[in-house]
């Protein structure tokens, strides 16, 4: 999703990443071209650029303009989803990769920033897991257990400079940090041309072909991007409609940003154990003050529209826990892909040679993005990564079945929607500013009055593999629950993995 696209805006969204960077113009051909301009698109293009490959970055906004922009940048090694469960799903050595890989992705992080002298606030802090309101103790047992079984230092504490939680344990897992994510795009951009690589913005591709020879990323301008190799990094993968995508499932996140005044709450990453959980860091602002940047109230893509209450509680929640919080200055909404076993895809492409792929960021998308520029440029560049089974696209997790079959079901009960009657009788219906699903006839259309009265009116059925959209009327845009393409009022697509809008209503 392109954020300039975006009703809400985030804390980042005032940096511009590369604001000269133009559309592909001409047909063109390098050593690799690379779909995505995010944190993993730009991270993998620096690497390949540095190691002398002549490398493009197409993207169908603006660049650094998707979901890097709408993150809350954490930069941890500590997985999301608990590493007592990943090692249920993967075993401990996986599990100890897994930390091994995020903390070599924030190492990478930490090393770029200071060579290219990226001033983006980037700092090593402590991250610290702490139990949520009437949370048992034993999940941090179990957490803490897991963690020293892997080789990770993690430690139990007691207290934080929370309200209420004096004497609350917690785990303190240290050397996690954290930055400014568009700050950071933009030193990439600059290292990446500085190397003779090329940026393009407003080019919107809508097929990737490979060939015994090489790959072919055609557009919808009918220009053509010939390369040695491809790697897709959109959020959702546009290449693929079936392999990937029912092994992870689209979520939206919500997050605000405070001023503090400096000093109230010690710089940090905390995180608590409620499901779905809260995440909370700094970032530094002027003279005395900061901003305190909360996030979570996720549900999955498509199947809320209730962003005010979602909002409400996470202000509730941060306020009772850091009563002295400023007034609130930001908030916005993201997306993640959550894969069925807890790691990202990386690597190859099912079935392909040239052409890689990487998403499923599973909340953690700025490690997950630095890992993929590590593992990737490593294979094109001939050698090989101890990382690569862990993130291996083409794997099946037999010991995940059970939420293989739990997000799946999703898509059966969408296309059930199609026979269901519409949320309004007519378009008529509609005030300025709404957004519904009408039925006329078979055909259930997604239908938007603008706030000076114009109707817009698009077939519901996303263009991916055929869900019914629904309406998020805080992004004010059609979101697929299937596998999270988002669209326009007009029916642009705004996030893969479609690549084609809405079609037109007669």
């Amino acid at each position: 999703m392109n954020a300039s696209d975006e009703r809400t805006v985030s804390l980042w969204s005032g940096i511009e990443v590369a604001p000269d960077a133009a559309p592909l113009a001409r047909n063109e051909d390098f050593d690799v071209v690379i779909v995505g301009s995010g944190i993993a698109g730009m991270s993998i293009a620096y690497e390949l650029a540095a190691a002398g490959q002549k490398v493009a970055v197409l993207d169908r906004g603006r660049i650094g303009g998707g979901m890097t922009a709408r993150t809350t940048a954490h930069l941890a090694s500590v997985c999301d989803d608990y590493f007592s469960e990943l090692i249920g799903l993967r075993g401990e050595e996986l599990a100890r990769l897994y930390f091994q890989s995020h903390s070599a992705a924030i190492a990478r992080i930490e090393a770029i920033q200071a060579a290219e002298h990226i001033a983006c606030d980037f700092r090593r802090l402590d991250g610290f897991l702490f139990p949520a309101a009437g949370g048992e103790e034993a999940d941090l047992r179990r957490e803490l257990e897991a963690g020293l079984k892997i080789g990770i230092a993690v430690e139990e504490v007691a207290g934080l400079p929370l309200s209420g939680h004096g004497d609350t344990p917690a785990l303190r897992y240290p050397d996690q940090a954290t930055f400014h994510p568009l700050k950071y795009l933009g030193g990439l951009a600059a290292g990446i041309r500085a190397r003779g690589g090329t940026l393009y913005s407003e080019t919107i591709v809508d097929k990737v072909e490979e060939s015994d020879s090489g790959v072919r990323v055609g557009t919808n301008s009918g220009l053509t991007v010939t390369a040695r190799w491809a790697i897709v990094a959109t959020n959702s993968p546009i290449n693929d409609r079936v392999a990937l995508h029912t092994k992870q499932a689209p979520y939206r996140t919500y997050a605000m940003a405070f001023e503090i005044a400096r000093g109230i709450v010690p710089d940090g990453l905390y995180w608590d154990t409620e499901d779905p959980y809260h995440y909370v860091r700094l970032h530094p602002g002027d003279d005395e003050s900061d901003f305190l940047i909360v996030g979570g109230e996720d549900h999955k893509t498509g199947t809320a529209d209730n962003a005010d209450d979602r909002f409400a509680a996470l202000t509730s929640w941060i306020r009772g826990l850091v009563p002295d919080l400023g007034a609130e200055t930001h908030r916005w909404s993201g997306q993640v892909m959550e894969t069925i076993d807890y790691a990202a895809f990386i690597g190859r492409n099912p079935g392909n040679e040239r052409l890689f792929v990487v998403t499923g960021d599973s909340g953690e998308g700025m490690t997950h993005g630095v890992v993929a520029s590590l593992l990737i440029s490593e294979a094109i560049l001939g050698g090989d990564s101890p990382w690569r089974e862990l993130y291996e696209p083409s794997r099946k997790t037999v010991s995940a079945v059970g939420n293989y079959l739990a997000e799946n079901a999703t898509m059966i009960k969408n296309f059930a929607e199609y026979v269901a009657p519409g949320e309004v009788e007519s378009v008529d219906r509609l005030r300025p500013g709404e957004g519904a699903i009408v039925r006329k006839g078979m055909t259930k259309i997604a239908a938007f009055r603008s706030d000076d009265g114009t109707l817009h009116r698009r077939s519901a059925a996303c263009t991916h593999v055929g869900c019914h959209v629904h309406w998020n009327s805080l992004e004010r845009c059609w979101d697929c629950p299937c596998h999270g393409s988002h669209f326009a009022v007009d029916g642009t697509v705004l996030n893969a993995p479609a690549v084609s809008p809405l079609a037109e209503i007669d």
